[in-house]
């Protein structure tokens, strides 16, 4: 039996289901991919996405191996940054 060696790999899923306006709305990076949404709401999730990459970056971590409780605090403080909210 072969032994097989493989990499974890992660990925952030952002969806939203606000956009009446017409328009499809994707934004696809190296470790998410987000869909729909108002503008408003996909700038947030595109702003939210990205700082959660930096902060996991300035930490010398990536997504794949960060803890689950980890990343939920990283995103709690980083949306919170983002869209001034609790």
């Amino acid at each position: 039996m072969r032994s097989v060696n493989r990499q974890r790999k992660a990925a952030m899923l952002g969806l939203a289901f606000d956009g009446s306006d017409g328009h499809t709305r994707i934004t696809k990076g190296d470790n998410f991919l987000l869909y729909g949404g108002s503008q408003e709401t996909h700038e947030v999730m595109q702003e939210t996405a990205t700082k959660i990459n930096e902060e996991l970056n300035h930490r010398a971590q990536r997504l794949e191996d960060v803890s689950l409780r980890e990343l939920r605090g990283i995103a709690r403080d980083v949306f919170q940054q983002v869209t001034g909210k609790n």
